[in-house]
């Protein structure tokens, strides 16, 4: 699944541990999700668009 997580957390000069801390998860998880090594959980992507302001589908996408 594509995302445009690295981009969001860039656009807010976000390390990956900020956002990390943010969601309550391994800086490893994000840099695997933002990398396409791991497909978030639903309540995990839920979180994430709360996050950033936005929806599910603005974030991720089908490959």
């Amino acid at each position: 699944m594509k995302n445009r997580l690295k981009v969001l957390r860039a656009e807010r000069n976000w390390s990956q541990q900020d956002l990390a801390d943010r969601l309550g998860v391994s800086r490893q998880s994000v840099n695997a999700i933002e990398t396409g090594k791991y497909d978030p959980s639903l309540p995990l992507a839920f979180r994430i668009a709360d996050v950033f302001g936005q929806a599910i589908e603005e974030i991720f996408q089908r490959d």
